[in-house]
């Protein structure tokens, strides 16, 4: 069974990075779209990334374009969030959902951004 792990959250100044990881087990990710997705205090879950299976097709939350590029790596089974410039309204816990037919979620890593 396909299950995902979130990883690479953590304190950082603003202007600052952080690289997150999402680590599959049980399954191949080959045949997946990968999401990203955060969660802030007081705010509803938002959509901040996607990539297709083939990672021929990328898109980004308006608030993360050009600072913020999502990738994988397929001998890794492992996808990846690698966020720039970072503002503190980017603070939440970020998730990763592999989406074909069935969506699987993982646990999620906290991003907290502050001087």
């Amino acid at each position: 069974q396909l299950q995902l792990v979130e990883s690479g959250g953590g304190l950082v100044q603003p202007g600052g990075s952080l690289r997150l990881s999402c680590a599959a087990s049980g399954a191949t990710l080959d045949y997946y779209a990968i999401g990203w997705f955060r969660q802030a205090p007081g705010k509803e879950r938002e959509g901040v990334s996607c990539i297709s299976s083939s990672s021929t097709n990328t898109n980004y939350e308006d608030s993360a374009k050009g600072r913020f590029t999502v990738s994988r790596d397929y001998a890794e089974n492992t996808v990846f969030l690698q966020m720039n410039s970072l503002k503190p309204e980017d603070t939440a816990v970020y998730y990763c959902n592999a989406r074909y037919v069935i969506n699987y979620w993982g646990q999620g890593t906290q991003v907290t951004v502050s001087s």
